[in-house]
């Protein structure tokens, strides 16, 4: 009995560090495309991280939909436009350019074009507002006199 609890006891910290099994497809094929799709696709819970590594219980759903769907035989396109057509464009990671995408597209270069137009702008209007100053009579005449002290040294 003292032997069993003691193997027992050395055993159980193996269960300890054990992590949850990845649900994987019967056939590796079908679980090597699925992870390839899921890669583009985002997690709606997560935002940043794509379905194929996010832990989320909707990435798991959504894994699930991709085997089923791949074992009834459908094409990576058409499990992505279910995808879409289920949660909106915003579920894909590289979303395609239209009419309602180009806000999304184009934005950083609008944003850039304003930031520039602002810097001329201010960069304009501060040369108007600083005069170079001028030096007067008594200054002119002192830098000459140093000026002409520096050249009898040299």
């Amino acid at each position: 009995m003292k032997r069993f609890l003691s193997i027992l006891l050395l055993v159980l910290p193996v269960f300890a560090i054990a992590d949850e099994a990845r649900d994987m497809a019967d056939n590796p094929v079908i679980e090597r495309r699925m992870i390839n799709l899921a890669e583009k696709v985002r997690c709606l819970v997560c935002q940043s991280e794509n379905v194929a590594s996010s832990r989320s219980d909707w990435s798991n759903d959504v894994r699930q939909i991709m085997r089923d769907k791949m074992i009834a035989g459908a094409s990576d396109q058409e499990i992505m436009d279910l995808l879409v057509e289920r949660f909106g464009k915003s579920v894909l990671f590289d979303p395609p350019v239209d009419k309602e995408t180009i806000p999304l597209w184009g934005g950083p270069f609008v944003l850039l074009l304003l930031g520039v137009g602002v810097l001329l702008f201010q960069l304009r209007r501060r040369r108007a507002i600083v005069t170079e100053p001028s030096l007067t009579p008594e200054a002119a005449h002192q830098a000459a006199v140093l000026l002409e002290e520096e050249e009898g040294k040299s």
